[in-house]
């Protein structure tokens, strides 16, 4: 499934100092779902449905490091709800993972919630985690080990049973094969680990939808997608519920 490159290069990431941005790239394939319409069965072969540029999302997320604002009261609230999950489990969580959406929001609010010993924040685009870095950590997570990595969710570089915690906060919902990325993310975790995620969904931006179609129908005589594809919480209740997951909450 992954290469032994790629195995050395997780291997490494936890005893590198904190202070190290790692780039790592992998050629082998990933988990999807494209081909099967048995949603028990995965092959490792890259998605065909390809919805999203990879490529091009990486350098729109390279320029939004540019322009994001500090404080982004939406985001913020976001990292904040998602966050505060932690504080029900009193199960302890030492090594975690971020995947790329909002690094920065999450890695300022965490507070030491989940008592994390080790955090590996994963993002597609360099300049997001050089931003990340770059900003003020919270004082409670000054004794954090915090590792970089350029990685991309759909080929996850991180060893399988090495994972207590697994967060996403507003970054999934732009991958090509949600189950794929999910599974792996569900591979990466230790037995009774946690997997925790925010994607936009359901009717997110419905306003802006049906102006976008309105607009284009009066000008055009027709219509084409405007707005991203979002899932919906009962397909995702299904989808979760077919990875044997315990304690689903959508």
């Amino acid at each position: 499934m992954r290469s032994s490159h790629f195995y050395q290069t997780s291997f490494s990431l936890w005893r590198r100092q904190t202070v190290k941005l790692y780039r790592c790239f992998q050629s082998s394939a990933s988990f999807s779902t494209a081909d099967y319409d048995n949603g028990d069965a995965f092959q490792s072969n890259p998605s065909k449905v390809k919805i999203f540029d990879r490529q091009l999302k990486r350098k729109q997320r390279d320029r939004a490091a540019w322009l994001l604002r500090p404080n982004d009261s939406f985001v913020n609230a976001v990292a904040e709800n998602l966050l505060d999950r932690l504080e029900d489990c009193k199960k302890t969580f030492p090594t975690a993972l971020c995947l790329g959406g909002s690094l920065q929001a999450v890695r300022q609010l965490l507070h030491g919630r989940g008592s994390i010993e080790k955090f590996i924040m994963m993002d597609t685009s360099y300049d997001m985690l050089k931003l990340c870095k770059s900003s003020q950590p919270d004082s409670c997570n000054e004794n954090i080990e915090t590792s970089y990595v350029v990685g991309d969710e759909e080929f996850l570089p991180i060893k399988e049973s090495s994972l207590d915690l697994v967060i996403s906060c507003l970054g999934l919902h732009w991958t090509n094969d949600l189950p794929g990325a999910m599974i792996q993310c569900k591979l990466a975790l230790k037995p009774d680990g946690l997997f925790l995620a925010a994607i936009l969904g359901g009717e997110t931006l419905k306003e802006l939808r049906i102006a976008c179609t309105v607009a284009q129908m009066e000008r055009e005589g027709g219509i084409s997608p405007r707005v991203s594809p979002l899932a919906q919480a009962c397909n995702l209740q299904h989808v979760i519920s077919q990875f044997s997951c315990s304690l689903i909450s959508i």
